[in-house]
This record gives C-alpha cells, sequence and structure tokens, in this order.
C-alpha cells in the first residue's frame, strides 16, 4: 500500500467556488516566476463562464477536503475540448495527481460529446510537456526542437466516440 492512504475525491465546481482559490493563486504564481510578471493576464483571458457546464468543465481532486490538483476544459470548436488550468498543490506533487486530472477530463469531455481534446503549454514546463507525451498525446510540434524556439507547445489526443449524456 502507497503512502496516499486518504480517498481523492473528484468535485465538479464553478469558478467562484473558495477551492479553487488555491488553483488560481499558485497558477498565476508559476506563470509569473516562469514567464514575468505579463504571465499574470494569462488567468484572466477567458470569460469566468467558458469553464461552465454543459461546454466546459472544471473540476479539482480533493483529499480530506482539501483541493491538491485540478483543471478544466472549455470548448474549442463543435468536436474539440480545449485543457486549461491544469494544477497540482506544491506539496502534492510528483503522486500521479495530474495524470489524475487529465483522465477525469478526458471522461467528462468524451461524455459531453467531444471526440478530441487539444492543449498547449508554455515552452518552460517540460514536465507538463512530459507529462502530456506520457499520457498517449500527440505533440502537434517537433519534440525534439528547442522548446524556447516553438513558443506554445500544441497536443492533441482523440477520444472514444461516446453517445452525448443526457441530463
Amino acid at each position: 500500500m502507497s503512502g496516499t492512504s486518504l480517498a481523492i475525491e473528484v468535485r465538479r465546481v464553478t469558478i467562484d467556488d473558495p477551492l479553487v482559490e488555491p488553483l488560481l493563486r499558485e497558477l498565476t504564481e508559476e506563470y509569473v516566476t516562469r514567464y514575468g510578471p505579463d504571465a499574470r493576464e494569462e488567468m484572466s483571458r477567458y470569460p469566468r463562464d467558458a469553464f461552465a457546464e454543459p461546454a466546459g468543465v472544471l473540476l479539482l481532486l480533493l483529499e480530506d477536503g482539501e483541493p491538491v490538483a485540478g483543471g478544466a476544459y472549455k470548448r474549442y470548436d463543435e468536436r474539440t475540448a480545449e485543457v486549461k488550468r491544469m494544477w497540482t498543490h506544491s506539496a502534492h506533487r510528483r503522486r500521479g495527481l495530474a495524470s489524475r486530472v487529465l483522465v477525469e477530463l478526458e471522461r467528462a469531455a468524451s461524455a459531453a460529446g467531444y471526440t478530441r481534446i487539444y492543449l498547449t503549454t508554455g515552452p518552460r514546463q517540460p514536465e507538463a510537456k512530459g507529462l502530456y507525451l506520457a499520457t498517449g498525446y500527440t505533440a502537434l510540434f517537433d519534440v525534439d526542437a528547442d522548446p524556447l524556439t516553438i513558443g506554445p507547445l500544441a497536443f492533441e489526443k482523440h477520444l472514444p466516440a461516446r453517445p452525448r449524456a443526457h441530463d
């Protein structure tokens, strides 16, 4: 048995849920640290309802009621969901939580009728690039090139076709 004995709860939330605050705060800090003060604008780039159902989803992984990881998707086009706001709390990294978030986002997107996931990550986030390659995403760029010469690193993954969920 591993050292993580607490159960992980997956919870769909809205951007206004107080549990989302650590995700927004830490992501903003991470972006500013890696890309400079202008990166702060990324966190307000999309309308607040972009990650709301039915076109989008924002979910958190909670451990003992506390957010430890999360992520979201928004509609990119009719068949494609775009993953955004991938986050793992700094005290909970290297536990496979980001992979779990991706699996949950893929399930939700597929249930919502999307057949493809698209995402980008920054060139100064090698751990994110590694995560996406390790979880079956196809790089839409030359993986052997210097990431700093490319700009945002785009990935895609095709989802199994499923009937749309009816609520």
